[in-house]
């Protein structure tokens, strides 16, 4: 086998890879895959794919007798080659004056040649091409990506020719085939997405089963549907969806966006009475001027948080039920950040949603817990000491009960927390679901 230095093995536009993956930080993109999932070690698609590039196309060093046969590509290098060497010769007549001083003046290197130009310059379009791969609109360019797999294809014909003498040349250099990629450990899927997405046949494995189902949703699947119109009843019917052309996976996206909607009404059908919508009052508007845009609206619940409750081990609070609460905080996300605060008061206390930074971070990640083990807590009103051998007798005697702590309504971009009152307590404890499944669950904690 006769290797070709590659791309990846000499120079990269490093600047503009970063750059590209910079921009994919932004929350908001839209189709990027970690609103499929968001794995905890994707890699940038704008590196993964020209990293991929890189690999598979040659260094233009490896074929500059190609390169030299241009005529209008050697005129260009001949002009800069003169330009170099001007240069060259500069550098190296201000070491020979250097000679015999104390100044430190390097030596030029070797003189600057023709095929050294034509490799450069043609290694500058290369850079373009990247350049324009990474840029996060150029995700689903056709002209772009087209662009990069003439690149990667006319380096693999190069090695086909130069191999045609192996003896296994018609099975491991088929001019008409490009090489698979295989990526056994795939996880997030960056790197066997964009190998697809440059022409290549993609295979990818994982042990983690989420991170394959991740690759079969990214990988897998949509190449099947390729090309094809949707099936849902809608598309079926409408005129103007039936007429148009659909290319790549829109079909699939456009069944997927259908019967998605499809499945959210008639969840809301079943179990939309569990989830009431709440009103947002001036009253609450005062002490959260972060709801404001919902004054006066009704928003829907999706979901009650909860925190499991004991009898307090002390005996000035026997008859209160102290929470058993892992955190208090609801969102950590920076410029979001929202907690749950009790209020100890009139012999008991009650829960308060606040937003920002809370005074004592610690106290809020930790909530009730005492250490780090988890299963032991501190008595909210008077710190008493809760160790599990105090928990599992209260929860096998039935004595463990449950306290509202907070709300999650749906917002207009994101989740709102709303703090909990005895009356939307009383409505959460009355959505008690009819069909619940009867099962042996364990008992105690």
């Amino acid at each position: 086998m006769k290797p070709s230095k590659k791309l990846i093995e000499v120079a990269l536009p490093l600047d503009a890879i970063n750059k590209g993956c910079q921009e994919e930080k932004n929350p908001f993109l839209l189709g990027h895959p970690r609103s499929l999932h968001l794995w905890w070690a994707r890699r940038p698609l704008a590196a993964a794919r020209a990293v991929i590039f890189a690999q598979m196309v040659d260094d233009p060093s490896a074929y500059v007798d190609t390169l030299r046969a241009d005529p209008k590509l050697k005129r260009k290098a001949e002009t800069a080659l003169k330009a170099r060497l001007k240069l060259w010769e500069e550098a190296r007549e201000l070491a020979r004056k250097a000679k015999g001083t104390n100044l430190a003046v390097p030596e030029p290197g070797p003189q600057p040649t023709l095929d050294e130009m034509l490799a450069d310059i043609e290694r500058q379009s290369l850079f373009r091409i990247i350049e324009d791969l990474v840029l996060w609109e150029n995700t689903t360019n056709e002209t772009v990506l087209q662009t990069a797999r003439d690149e990667i294809w006319a380096s693999w014909r190069r090695a086909c020719a130069e191999n045609a003498d192996h003896p296994r040349a018609k099975e491991l250099f088929d001019r008409k085939k490009l090489p698979a990629f295989h990526d056994p450990f795939a996880g997030g899927g960056a790197l066997p997405l964009e190998a697809q997405r440059l022409g290549l046949e993609s295979y990818s494995s994982d042990l983690n089963p989420v991170a394959v189902l991740i690759n079969k949703a990214m990988i897998e699947i949509p190449p099947k549907f390729a090309g094809r119109p949707p099936v849902n009843p809608e598309a079926r019917t409408e005129k103007s969806l039936i007429a148009r052309e659909w290319k790549g996976a829109q079909g699939l996206a456009e069944d997927v966006r259908y019967y998605g909607q499809w499945m959210r009404d008639e969840a809301e059908k079943r179990i939309g009475h569990l989830y009431p919508k709440v009103e947002v009052t001036a009253e609450m508007v005062k002490v959260r001027p972060d709801l404001k845009p919902y004054v006066g609206r009704k928003i829907t619940v999706i979901a009650w948080l909860w925190a499991r409750t004991v009898k307090s081990p002390n005996p000035a609070f026997a008859k209160v039920d102290v929470p058993l609460a892992s955190t208090f905080m609801l969102s950590t996300k920076a410029g979001k950040e929202a907690y749950v605060e009790p209020v100890i008061e009139n012999g008991g206390y009650r829960f308060t949603v606040k937003v920002g930074k809370p005074r004592d971070a610690e106290r809020a990640k930790n909530g009730t817990k005492s250490g780090s083990s988890g299963s032991s807590f501190l008595c909210l009103m008077s710190g008493t000491p809760m160790p599990f051998e105090y928990l599992r007798p209260e929860a096998k005697e039935g004595r463990m009960g449950a306290r509202l702590m907070a709300i999650v309504a749906e917002g207009e971009r994101g989740r709102v927390y709303l703090s909990p009152t005895p009356e939307m307590e009383a409505v959460a404890l009355s959505a008690i679901p009819n069909d619940a499944p009867e099962t042996e669950g364990s008992q105690g904690l």
